[in-house]
């Protein structure tokens, strides 16, 4: 099902990559720049008076041979590409002749917005934009946290603890990215992302304290906007599991499947005295080693073998 995509929603969205400035037809918030789900439209071009997209980019060579024109094909030149076509125009590079198209841009109600990147960077920027409207999602229950700068989500069944864990987590220095209802995007064929419902940000409910706000109790550092999903940490409780005896080795560890990509899992137990916030810190680490190629188990493995085929060697 399609939905209008609007020149406002399209701004905020690129505004720190591109360091945008809306400096023309300011009024136009809720003009539609795409209708999501219609793949087959582009979100933006460069400047294409014939198939025009929805974000006409002026780049230095259109910008030259729009000023280099004579006034009246100048002007004629401007009314066709403030057109009803015309989602937005962003002008790459040069402020002050962004500037000169403030007025048309006022009268046609066309937001025109202003970036110093360049033009091949703007359209690389909304591609991506694009491509990220266009990817598969879903919504998971769980808790996702940035923890030592890896994206871990944090899942089990209701009364496990995910909410005060992440509390936890949180007033250790790690950031909250989404509580309850994260969304989770494949942006790649091997990469999930995961950010926060608009209207949930900031938000973490803990059982008998309510609705708490995280960035004004802790500050603009305990809150990160979106995170590749790395590692899973499932919550369960004790009494409901039962671990085979090599996990003692290995730890309880398996893969799960979201959106067609394989995401490692770890099961923790969850027992009055046991510190899970510790834990989930030491999981993220061994899982920093391990992608780096360190595997502690075998290493123990390889020690013993060495001591072994020592201690045959001496008798």
């Amino acid at each position: 099902m399609t939905k209008p995509l609007h020149a406002e929603t399209v701004f905020q969205a690129l505004e720190t990559a591109l360091g945008l400035t809306w400096i023309g037809g300011r009024q136009a918030t809720d003009r539609v720049i795409q209708m999501v789900g219609e793949s087959s439209d582009i979100l933006g071009g460069l400047m294409n008076l014939v198939h025009a997209p929805r974000v006409q980019i002026l780049g230095s060579e259109e910008l030259h041979f729009l000023f280099s024109l004579e006034e009246n094909a100048h002007h004629a030149l401007i009314h066709h590409l403030l057109g009803p076509q015309t989602g937005a125009v962003l002008v790459c590079g040069d402020l002050i002749q962004a500037e000169l198209l403030r007025t048309a841009a006022d009268e046609a109600a066309i937001p025109l917005w202003h970036t110093m990147a360049a033009a091949a960077t703007a359209l690389d920027r909304i591609n991506g934009y694009q491509r990220s409207l266009e990817a598969a999602s879903t919504l998971l229950h769980g808790v996702f946290m940035e923890v030592y700068g890896l994206g871990v989500l944090l899942m089990g069944g209701s009364g496990t603890g995910k909410s005060e864990l992440a509390l936890e987590l949180i007033s250790r220095g790690h950031r909250l990215i989404a509580d309850d209802t994260p969304i989770l995007t494949r942006v790649a064929p091997n990469v999930i992302e995961g950010t926060c419902p608009e209207t949930l940000h900031n938000f973490l409910e803990v059982r008998g304290l309510g609705i708490l706000n995280v960035r004004r109790m802790f500050g603009d550092s305990a809150i990160k906007r979106n995170k590749r999903v790395r590692l899973i940490v499932n919550l369960v409780r004790l009494e409901e599991v039962s671990l085979p005896a090599e996990t003692r080795l290995h730890g309880a560890r398996k893969h799960r499947t979201i959106l067609d990509v394989l995401i490692p899992e770890i099961t923790l137990p969850v027992a009055p005295g046991r510190n899970i916030a510790v834990l989930v810190e030491c999981a993220v680490r061994d899982h920093i080693l391990r992608l780096n190629g360190y595997h502690a188990e075998q290493d123990l493995m390889e020690r013993l073998q060495d001591e072994m085929t020592r201690k045959q060697t001496c008798e």
